[in-house]
């Protein structure tokens, strides 16, 4: 199967697998005699876990350490189950931060007529922290 076909069955784009095989979390290629890369169905389970586990928010060094351990038939659960916890653990904290910044911006937005008056309270919370930040560095 050539990397179009690849690309279709996988759901991921060319240049995604290309990338993938350039950082070696997919093996290099079969290539044809005319240099066309060459996917067996192994190539193609592969992708599918990585884009799988790319679905669930796992960077590519995580996704690399869940391909040696899926790789591992000597590995314990556990040592997935802790990485899959430190994952969660993250995923919760950008949760949390991104619940912080919209209610943060939900406050300003409430507070803003949205008229046609100029004054604009989200402008002036933007240049204050700006201003702030700025005065404390010197």
């Amino acid at each position: 199967m050539n990397i179009g076909q690849a690309a279709t069955k996988t759901g991921l784009s060319a240049k995604m697998i290309r990338y993938y095989e350039s950082i070696d979390l997919l093996p290099a290629a079969a290539r044809t005699d005319s240099g066309y890369r060459q996917y067996s169905a192994q190539d193609l389970h592969r992708l599918a876990f990585i884009k799988r586990s790319r679905d669930l928010g796992f960077s590519l060094a995580e996704v690399s350490q869940l391909l040696a351990l899926w790789q591992d038939r000597q590995r314990a659960s556990a040592d997935v189950k802790a990485l899959a916890a430190t994952h969660i653990d993250e995923l919760e904290r950008k949760i949390s931060e991104l619940s912080d910044l919209r209610d943060t911006l939900k406050e300003l937005m409430d507070n803003c007529q949205g008229d046609d008056r100029p004054e604009c309270p989200i402008l002036r919370d933007l240049a204050g922290r700006t201003c702030e930040r700025d005065s404390n560095r010197s």
